[in-house]
């Protein structure tokens, strides 16, 4: 039988060739460097899948020059905010629904109560900055 995990603690990494590797716990940021080194082979294809559950809005922009990310919220109720030409686009995401982050684009997101969400993050050349 096929050993389980929990996503919110062993993300994955989707690789060239449909491969699928779970990942060990990500302990902070500089674990983000790592896992970039480990995968960097699979260049723009690579994705890293994650769950993450939030009880306050980010304090951080994020942006990922590369790829599209996927946001799915798993539970709760979030508002995506990206910024396209100048102008904040403001989503509400419930339970269920995705929003898709352009290539390029700043985004945030507010948090009311709790939320969770996967993300399936094209995260080559990620950056962020303080909100």
């Amino acid at each position: 039988m096929p050993d389980t995990h929990k996503l919110n603690e062993n993300w994955v990494h989707l690789g060239l060739g449909a491969t699928a590797t779970p990942l060990t716990p990500f302990t902070g940021m500089e674990r983000y460097d790592e896992y970039g080194a480990a995968h960097a082979s699979d260049g723009n294809e690579g994705r890293l899948v994650s769950l993450h559950t939030f009880t306050e809005s980010w304090d951080v922009w994020e942006m990922h020059p590369r790829g599209h990310e996927v946001v799915v919220c798993t539970a709760g109720e979030m508002t995506s905010i990206q910024q396209i030409d100048g102008t904040e686009k403001r989503t509400h995401v419930s339970a269920s629904e995705y929003v898709i982050i352009p290539p390029g684009v700043w985004h945030t997101a507010d948090v009311k109560t709790t939320a969770a969400a996967i993300f399936i993050t094209a995260g080559e050349g990620t950056e962020h900055k303080p909100r």
